[in-house]
């Protein structure tokens, strides 16, 4: 049985899971018309489906710890996913990372930490939590969405002049009250 809970200083390893490789299978392609927002997707053929996976962090659970609370879900003892609320000057906490062990993914793991999330935004007074996807990853937009995510901003700046260049940050915003 998964059981979500804070991750606490005797945990504190656990913030630092590995990231794992997920398909890069199309794009989330955002609209702005009359006020409102709206994407289409472009999935990829078959033979241009690739693999992406993020560089692992190290992450100091004491330095975070000033601004951040950090959820984890357990099978047992075996931290399988996190996820990581820091705190905001505006009415939305940020999620600034969400992850789950590969071998444990589509089983609601995600959601589970999503609701504690909200759960916990609305307990430190946010409005509700905002977070950013790459346009690419259209897994990872498809889950925002799918938990009450709406878009509200298109960032098409924030790689130039890096190696991912061609990508784009959607933002993303959910009312949790």
């Amino acid at each position: 049985m998964i059981t979500v809970k804070i991750i606490d200083a005797d945990h504190k390893d656990d913030i630092n899971i590995k990231n794992q490789p997920f398909a890069l299978f199309g794009l989330l392609l955002p609209s702005y018309q009359n006020g409102e927002w709206g994407h289409t997707e472009l999935l990829f053929p078959k033979e241009n489906v690739t693999e992406m996976c993020f560089p692992d962090e190290d992450y100091d659970f004491e330095e975070m710890l000033k601004n951040s609370i950090f959820v984890g879900a357990y099978d047992g003892e075996k931290c399988v996913g996190v996820a990581i609320l820091q705190q905001a000057y505006q009415k939305y906490m940020y999620l600034y990372d969400l992850k789950v062990d590969a071998g444990y993914r589509g089983q609601q793991i995600g959601a589970k930490l999503m609701e504690k999330c909200k759960e916990i935004a609305v307990q430190q007074g946010y409005r509700g939590l905002y977070t950013q996807g790459q346009d690419n990853n259209l897994g990872a937009c498809r889950f925002y969405l799918k938990m009450g995510f709406e878009i509200g901003g298109l960032d098409t700046r924030v790689y130039r002049g890096t190696l991912q260049e061609h990508k784009k940050d959607i933002l993303f915003y959910c009312d949790c009250c």
